[in-house]
């Protein structure tokens, strides 16, 4: 019962009204605390020692990778020679929320990418929904990646001492295997790295991304000599239907160009570096993806690309007439595909370190190794977690719901960056999304039409996902949330 003899001044003072629920649920981290905390962690600091070339270097390792080696085999079949165009659309999507992501990560340069930026803008619950996405885009893709890892480490042993891993230790259980070894093996090895600190990790990431784009030049110049014009002349054989349902399958081939942005609290100069390295990097990636599916169509008919999911590595092989280059592609192969596992594991890692650090997910994610000034525990959970999941799935069901997964959340920034232009706009902003709110909401009707380009299967996985996301957050982190905890004054 209330003092009636109180003045009301001194009862609002004395006994503040608690927030309502849904006050609860919208409130928002201000981007003056996002960025005060930046690299603090439980028991240590992560360190700022990536540069210009570092992050560019980890936005193409994540990327370039298993979507043009593997994934193209599975999205071929989907939209004929027409797969040169499903590359651009995917990457037109990309680019959008690229542009969106690049003037965020200037302006907020931290952890948790488009989580954190979801945090500032749209409230907790939003951000929550965005982070959990985030979980899924990238712990799904390691496992996708690692998947086919295992493809083209049995066309390299095949070509080199003529034997291969057999079916039931590197296939999943439904595509005629018990359990895949090799998928499990990379992401243990992608761990090790990791826990070695992330300048060192850079250092080996840069030297395999040299490698696969060298390995890619190759391919083009080699797959011309078989080049076919024959092959395009029923370019779309599916349809328009067909060249949307590969793009969605597709723009699971650029996802990562964000992963700079993960690396927002371990950068020199985060603020200039980021949105550069994120451009950069999706330019040099689509000018790729383009050119070599052009090539690999052109040298091999369509309807014979879902035989294999080492397509490239087959051609190279059919063209020259000899297994060397295709087991040369097959060796590059491994090497460019165990960066996308590193760096997307190592985004994976920071996303959940800026989601513990705010409360929402257990304290042991964010905590930090005062030695390596890494969050060791939570690399070495999430690591088992994916290398368990790579081990279990198919990859064709890992690669759709890494997409929607990653869509939802890239539709999530380029809203963000409208409601912070609007809420925030004397913030100093290092780069600025040209046209907006058109471009932003451009890629906002991509991602929505991409999305419903899935299969039915695809978004019930995605809408279990979500329930268990949503079960998750409201028993543990919006209890636990930091925000949720009284100011000092009101205790």
């Amino acid at each position: 019962m209330l003092d009636q003899g109180s003045p009301p001044q001194q009862r609002s003072r004395t006994a503040p009204a608690s927030p309502g629920p849904l006050a609860r649920l919208m409130r928002r981290k201000p981007v003056e605390h996002l960025v005060a905390e930046g690299g603090q962690g439980e028991g240590g600091s992560l360190r700022r020692s990536l540069g210009l070339w570092q992050l560019t270097m980890i936005s193409i390792g994540a990327t370039l990778g298993t979507g043009i080696f593997v994934v193209l085999g599975e999205a071929v079949p989907k939209a004929g020679p027409a797969v040169t165009l499903s590359f651009v659309i995917a990457g037109l999507t990309a680019l959008f929320s690229a542009l969106s992501y690049a003037e965020l990560a200037g302006t907020i340069p931290v952890a948790g990418s488009s989580y954190s930026y979801a945090y500032a803008t749209m409230g907790e619950l939003i951000a929550w929904i965005c982070g959990w996405c985030l979980v899924l885009e990238y712990g799904v893709s390691v496992a996708a990646v690692a998947v086919g890892w295992g493809e083209y480490l049995n066309e390299l042993l095949d070509g080199t001492i003529g034997v291969t891993i057999p079916d039931a230790l590197s296939a999943p259980p439904g595509d005629g295997g018990i359990f895949n070894l090799p998928a499990l093996v990379v992401v243990l090895l992608a761990m090790a790295f990791l826990l070695g600190g992330a300048r060192e990790s850079a250092r080996a990431n840069t030297v395999m991304v040299v490698v696969k784009i060298a390995a890619l030049v190759l391919f083009c110049a080699i797959g011309m000599q078989g080049f076919r014009s024959g092959n395009y002349e029923h370019f779309m054989p599916l349809g328009m239907a067909g060249v949307s349902a590969a793009g969605a399958t597709l723009f699971f081939s650029y996802i990562g160009f964000d992963a700079a942005s993960t690396a927002g609290e371990e950068a020199k100069d985060a603020q200039r570096d980021l949105p550069r390295a994120i451009m950069l990097s999706l330019v040099i990636v689509t000018a790729l993806y383009v050119l070599v599916a052009a090539v690999a169509v052109g040298a091999r008919p369509w309807q014979r690309f879902g035989d294999s999911e080492a397509a490239l590595a087959q051609i190279m092989r059919d063209v020259t007439g000899q297994s060397f280059w295709g087991t040369l592609l097959a060796f590059c192969a491994v090497i460019a595909i165990a960066s996308v596992v590193l760096t997307v594991l190592y985004g994976q890692t920071r996303i959940l370190f800026a989601m513990s650090r705010d409360g929402l997910v257990p304290k042991v994610f964010s905590r930090v190794h005062p030695k390596t000034g890494t969050p060791r525990v939570n690399t070495v959970i999430v690591s088992l977690f994916c290398g368990v999941l790579a081990a279990a799935i198919p990859l064709g069901q890992l690669a759709d719901a890494t997409s929607i997964g990653t869509l939802f959340a890239f539709g999530l920034v380029n809203i963000a960056v409208v409601v912070l232009r609007r809420t925030r706009p004397e913030m100093p902003r290092t780069f600025r999304v040209p046209l907006s709110p058109v471009l932003p909401a451009l890629g906002l009707a991509l991602c929505v039409w991409m999305m419903g380009s899935l299969s039915a299967v695809t978004w019930v996985v995605f809408g279990v996902w979500m329930a268990v996301g949503l079960v998750f957050y409201f028993l543990y982190g919006h209890r636990r949330s930091r925000l949720a905890a009284p100011a000092p004054s009101e205790k």
